[in-house]
């Protein structure tokens, strides 16, 4: 019998990993959609009229096994992949890409759903129901429901290539990182770093019986020997191997697979009716056109770049000064920005690393939610989980009511991509007077402990570690009827605002106070590291600003225009990039090629959320401040009005019921000391 495609008999109805079987998958997606159209069939035969009831609402409801299954399948899949998974996701991917196509492409289903869409102004419906209406009306009418029959077959081959590309762009990348190593006997090359990194190199030699040391382009590794290895030239090694993922001419490059990716999705937003992809997305975001984007990317730009140019001479005067180098390179950034850092303000990652302990960053993380939203968090030691590095915990409120299931996932190991994410196994709904709760996950890649120290954190994996746990927050504190508007499925430039907003907490000496505690000796983070962290806060922020827009010009280059006789990648991308290049271009490096966030994950024509999400945070953070840091009533009132509501209403009327208010830059700007 094959566990996934029954309502699972453990505690509070959690995943049971362990029983799962890498053979289970295949099939159970395959019942999975087989169950799902039967659910389908029942609403398309339905004798009576189409209604709200008999038609929306148990489409929302339809299809449980199969999104649990492929839920699980998937987040295994980025967290504990390998090539057995890899290959049955090669299989999945297009089943489920056409099963979505049976469903957005059937006249018969599309019929039932335009006539409740067209008598909706006779329904009477609740914000919520009205937001589900429009929801699925338009999964059908931007999913082609309304083209002719041989345009819908145009479309449903584009969604399988597309879906295939994507996978294959991703597999490629973990291939290039996995695949390179960087492999040092000689302990001369080690001098700069810290003495953390250098244990982890060792053990990573250790595992493979190898002397020495060895570094890799996973983030922990990467970013370390990037900010402090005195040795200039294997940082440059280093570096052009992390730029060159992808754009080598090997089996595993990805420009031909960029180029397709970027041809296909124009091709499909004109077949459906729109000028290009980002047209096609941004109709679905608080943002609404490239136009507007572009406008508010080259406003903050403007901002930006004066402060941004003179960072960069300081920078390379800097340089020039302590080492004599002439030219500044990609793979100085990091390495003389912490040394400046360190002159500035006397303050660096290792200072700071023994006051940042992960188990008392995580339970910092844990206080404040129960501080802001009522929220204990209770570890459990009778929760399946995927691997035994995850921790388990269930989430209660005042009431001791379960709230959700949190998973926590720290550590890099082989077959969990690079990055951070939070994710879902089980999302909440209420259904038959049943507010099913949810099980939400966050996965990072921190330093794991060692022989002699616990995993400490830098300064920068506790923001990380803050903002995966925001968003984690917004999926548990989810409070929606229909699953669709759930957690959070919002609005993608609205998705950052939970997640980013939880970060300013960080820079709180209120906050700190609570987790911020040597790992030795037990003392609270010195007052002055806490005013200098802050103060250099906002160092460099004109050139992270430039760096963050970059990406997202590059995203809307890519999307925002007719594709089609870009020849060449490098050359495409050196042309989006003129107005914010500083440093030299390297020939050997592309950054589309690696590009995952716009060519696997679900950022394309999105990337600028981060900056429009960063406008809202320092907004509603402004709030906060206002009040007080662990106010109740501003909590309650963020609770209520964005964390718990999904994407149940417009975006932009649920930050007003917050804050007052449409969100300013100011704020922002102000933070960043751009004003």
């Amino acid at each position: 019998m094959n566990i996934l495609t029954k309502y699972f008999t453990t505690k509070h109805n959690t995943a049971p990993f362990t029983k799962i079987k890498k053979e289970d998958y295949l099939p159970a997606i395959q019942q999975g959609i087989t169950l799902a159209k039967a659910e389908i069939n029942i609403i398309i035969n339905n004798s009576g009229n189409a209604t709200f009831e008999n038609t929306i609402v148990a489409m929302d409801y339809a299809g449980d096994i199969l999104d649990r299954a492929s839920s699980i399948f998937f987040n295994l899949n980025s967290a504990e992949t390998n090539d057995e998974m890899q290959k049955i996701a090669q299989e999945i991917s297009p089943l489920l890409s056409e099963f979505g196509n049976d469903i957005t492409l059937n006249p018969e289903l599309f019929a039932r759903v335009k006539a409740v869409y067209d008598s909706r102004e006779s329904l009477h419906l609740t914000p919520e129901q009205n937001t589900l209406l429009d929801k699925k009306y338009k999964s059908f009418s931007r999913n082609g429901a309304n083209l002719p029959e041989d345009k819908k077959d145009k479309l449903r081959e584009i969604d399988k290539k597309l879906s295939k590309l994507s996978l294959q762009f991703g597999e490629n990348i973990l291939a290039e990182t996995n695949a390179f190593e960087m492999h040092l006997t000689d302990e001369k090359d080690l001098a700069g770093l810290p003495e953390g990194t250098i244990e982890a190199a060792r053990s990573l030699a250790k595992i493979q019986n190898k002397d020495g040391w060895i570094f890799t382009l996973d983030h922990p590794s990467y970013v370390p020997f990037m900010t402090y290895a005195d040795n200039r030239e294997l940082r440059k090694k280093l570096a052009i191997a992390f730029g060159a993922r992808g754009f080598q001419n090997n089996e595993f490059d990805n420009q031909a697979i960029v180029l397709k990716i970027a041809k296909l999705r124009f091709e499909r937003a004109q077949l459906l009716g729109y000028a290009t992809h980002a047209h096609f997305v941004l109709e679905e975001r608080m943002a609404q056109s490239p136009e507007k984007v572009l406008s508010f990317s080259n406003d903050l730009l403007s901002k930006a770049k004066p402060a941004a140019l003179k960072e960069f001479q300081q920078l390379s005067a800097f340089a020039k000064e302590l080492d004599g180098i002439e030219l500044l390179e990609k793979w100085d950034g990091g390495y003389y920005s912490e040394k400046l850092k360190q002159k500035l303000f006397n303050l660096d990652d290792e200072k700071l690393k023994p006051y940042f302990q992960l188990e008392k960053v995580l339970n910092g993380a844990f206080t404040i939610a129960d501080k802001l939203y009522g929220l204990t968090f209770t570890e459990v030691f009778d929760i399946d989980k995927y691997h035994p590095e995850v921790l388990t915990y269930e989430v209660t409120d005042e009431n001791k009511d379960l709230v959700a299931i949190f998973y926590a996932d720290f550590f890099p190991r082989k077959g969990k991509r690079n990055g951070a994410w939070m994710t879902s196994f089980k999302s909440q709904y209420i259904k038959d007077g049943v507010n099913e709760r949810p099980h939400i996950s966050n996965v990072c890649n921190f330093t794991k402990p060692t022989e002699t120290k616990p995993s400490l954190l830098t300064f920068n994996e506790v923001t990380t570690l803050f903002h995966e746990f925001g968003h984690g927050l917004h999926g548990m504190l989810a409070n929606t009827t229909y699953p669709s508007l759930s957690g959070t499925s919002v609005y993608w430039d609205f998705v950052e605002l939970p997640s980013q907003v939880m970060e300013n907490w960080c820079y709180e000496p209120a906050a700190l106070a609570l987790f911020a505690t040597h790992y030795e000796t037990g003392e609270v983070i010195p007052q002055e590291y806490i005013s200098k962290i802050k103060e250099s806060a906002s160092f460099q922020e004109g050139l992270a600003t430039m760096r963050q827009l970059s990406f997202g010009l590059l995203d809307m280059g890519w999307h925002g225009q007719d594709p089609s006789n870009i020849t060449d990648l490098k050359t495409f991308e050196t042309e989006q990039f003129s107005a914010t290049q500083l440093y030299p271009e390297v020939a050997e490096n592309a950054m589309s090629t690696a590009f995952s966030h716009i060519f696997q994950g679900g950022y394309s024509s999105g990337y600028y959320s981060y900056k429009w999400a960063e406008v809202l945070d320092a907004d509603a953070f402004e709030y906060f401040q206002e009040k007080g840091i662990f106010n109740k009533e501003v909590a309650t009132k963020f609770k209520e009005n964005v964390l718990s509501k999904g994407g149940t209403e417009p975006p932009m009327e649920l930050y007003k019921r917050f804050r007052g208010q449409e969100p300013k830059p100011d704020a922002l700007l102000k933070r960043a000391g751009l004003i």
